[in-house]
């Protein structure tokens, strides 16, 4: 049975574009690009795929990684 992982991804617009690139934070090198957000999430989602199908079993993470957390204060 496969173990799921979560990931952080973080979302900006490009100013030049208007498209939205979204990053795996844990994942270096990691990201890629949509005009919308709905499209957004399948690329983010190919792209995860496509790294850990690419990287060694051993070594889906970085080295130096500890963990990863959200938090929320009221504002």
């Amino acid at each position: 049975m496969p173990v799921e992982r979560r990931f952080t991804i973080q979302v900006e617009r490009d100013d030049a574009t208007g498209w939205f690139v979204g990053e795996v934070l844990e994942l270096p090198g990691c990201y890629t690009q949509a005009p919308d957000m709905s499209s957004l999430h399948a690329n983010v989602y190919e792209a995860m795929i496509a790294y850990l199908n690419a990287t060694e079993p051993d070594a889906k993470m970085p080295a130096n990684f500890v963990e990863v957390w959200q938090g929320s204060v009221p504002v």
